[in-house]
């Protein structure tokens, strides 16, 4: 099941709103297939692993291990539940039943009705804390939130708005790199509007290889619509949420939200109803706060540099448990969940 697990994480960024799902076809203790979910609207991993295998004979008398029950119903692709029945597959071993309510049971249930041996839980956990994600969407009804930032080791995320790009930059070149590896891994990144005009930042995937660019994503509330920035330039699309107007254009959306309601709340649902399953947060301070304070969030990524400021723009206020820490040379990231490890969504 590991070895599923491992595989069907290749699909991270490829897939959403898709799960993750990964499938391993073993035969007398060896593997003769294996796949994986590789984008949205692709074959599933099940699929993929019983198409790979060479030698078809076996394939009766082996044993799936897929990370995410089968599914029992048409969508872009038919039913895999139906396809492991027709190979006349004997056993399935299944990591956790998925909640979407067109499987939910339904899947597992169908092999068993034909008399495949199902046998379910195995590495769950695991499998949890890898769509954790999907599981948020489906569990929570919102997109997974992800919030990251930089900070001196005296507290400081830009010694002022108006600061010089080299002044501001905080992190060194490796921890540069992983982030646009995360950026990849994400459907959306979010600044505010502060961030936009004096940091005019791209907001795309540059020093990762990548297949597709993410939705870029702000918060007018002053409803300025500055457009002289990178942000509007049309290589990838991008997303104005504000409070005085609706607009759908070829580059840039404009989605009017409420300014007496829960902004962040209305944020997460507006993004949820246009497919997008993950956004990673990427500042300023007061943009990162809201998150914070209606506890809206799942993760944060927390980059800590030996460089001061002495003063500036103070970082997010933080003080939740560290569950991951690592170093890239001098840069401390620490990362955060808001629940425990495994049951992230």
């Amino acid at each position: 099941m590991q070895r599923a697990l491992d595989l069907a994480s290749l699909g991270l960024g490829s897939v959403s709103p898709n799960p993750l799902v990964g499938a391993v076809l073993v035969h007398d203790e060896k593997i003769i297939g294996e796949g994986w979910h590789k984008m949205f609207g692709g074959l599933h991993a099940e699929i993929e692993a019983i198409n790979s295998v060479t030698k078809t004979e076996l394939i009766s008398n082996s044993t799936l291990y897929v990370t995410l029950e089968p599914c029992s119903h048409y969508g872009k692709t038919p039913p895999c539940a139906d396809f492991i029945i027709n190979k006349k597959i004997k056993k399935v071993v299944v990591a956790m039943v998925d909640p979407n309510s067109l499987v939910a049971g339904k899947g597992i249930e169908k092999l068993r009705n034909a008399g495949v041996e199902v046998e379910l839980g195995i590495l769950e956990t695991e499998a949890r804390k890898l769509n954790k994600r999907f599981l948020t969407i489906i569990e929570k009804n919102r997109p997974y939130v992800i919030l990251k930032w930089a900070q001196t080791c005296d507290g400081f995320i830009a010694s002022s708005l108006k600061a010089t790009y080299e002044d501001k930059q905080i992190s060194n070149s490796l921890s540069q790199q992983i982030v646009h590896k995360w950026r990849a891994a994400e459907d959306a990144i979010m600044v505010g509007m502060n961030t936009l005009i004096y940091d005019n930042p791209k907001l795309n995937v540059r020093y990762w290889n990548t297949n597709k660019q993410p939705l870029r994503v702000t918060l007018d509330e002053r409803s300025s619509f500055i457009k002289s920035n990178h942000f509007f330039e049309g290589s990838q699309k991008s997303l104005v949420f504000n409070y005085s107007k609706e607009e759908v254009n070829d580059g840039v959306d404009f989605v009017k939200i409420n300014q007496k309601d829960n902004i962040i709340e209305q944020l997460l649902e507006r993004l949820r109803e246009k497919k997008v399953g993950s956004i990673l947060v990427e500042g300023g301070a007061k943009l990162l706060e809201m998150f914070l304070k209606t506890n809206l969030w799942d993760e944060t990524r927390i980059c800590t540099s030996p460089k001061s400021f002495g003063s500036g723009i103070l970082a997010p206020v933080f003080q939740k448990p560290i569950d991951e820490e690592f170093f890239l040379e001098k840069d401390k990231w620490q990362i955060s969940f808001n629940r425990p490890i495994g049951n992230e969504a």
